[in-house]
């Protein structure tokens, strides 16, 4: 496991990326409120994110970030095509799954469950992870930012065993920091970063 302070800048050149997922709970909104902002508008890679949140209420997210994103955002529904340069906001009460699209060989679209919460959460991080992990195995990049429970370790574990990179959230920069210690303690943690050095890195994408 590398960290950023003793390496270079991260980087995903000289690995193909198809796909970038990533995770959060507490903390993890002003993480992304950070972050966002900073992929460019050239980005040619879907990026799927699942955050915790009330499942009673409706989600703000997508109007929020398509206000500092360079993106198009969309909350995902059930069948929506993964597209090149789109952010996908999960919604609030479904697990968020990505899977082949049967009548479109090699693309990949989202799907949406209501099966039970996973590590007390639906929508769960592992379930995103885990599902992106068998799509796109080498060529997915995992994210796990700052949280309040486990959920996402066991996942970004499953990405990084599928061959694909998995980066953290350094927990000193976390509001809470459960969620990155946790992903760092099961050994999923190929980088240790913080939001600055993850904007860079994925400003750095190539398929």
């Amino acid at each position: 496991m590398t960290t950023a302070s003793d390496s270079n800048p991260p980087s995903t050149a000289g690995r193909p990326c198809a796909a970038v997922v990533m995770g959060g709970s507490a903390g993890g909104i002003e993480a992304l409120t950070a972050l966002l902002p900073m992929l460019p508008a050239r980005l040619t890679v879907p990026v799927v994110i699942v955050m915790h949140q009330h499942p009673s209420m409706p989600s703000l997210l997508p109007e929020l970030f398509t206000a500092r994103c360079a993106l198009p955002v969309s909350e995902a529904d059930d069948k929506m095509p993964v597209l090149p340069g789109h952010l996908y906001l999960a919604p609030p009460d479904y697990h968020l799954l990505v899977e082949a699209d049967d009548d479109a060989p090699g693309q990949m679209r989202l799907a949406l469950s209501v099966e039970p919460p996973v590590r007390f959460s639906r929508p769960s991080i592992d379930v995103l992870f885990e599902s992106a992990a068998f799509a796109w195995r080498e060529r997915v990049l995992g994210i796990l930012l700052s949280g309040a429970n486990d959920d996402g370790a066991r996942g970004l574990a499953a990405i990084r065993a599928a061959g694909g990179q998995a980066w953290v959230q350094a927990p000193a920069t976390a509001k809470v920091d459960t969620m990155p210690q946790e992903a760092i303690a099961r050994g999923a943690a190929e980088r240790i970063l913080n939001l600055e050095e993850i904007g860079l890195g994925l400003a750095s994408i190539t398929e």
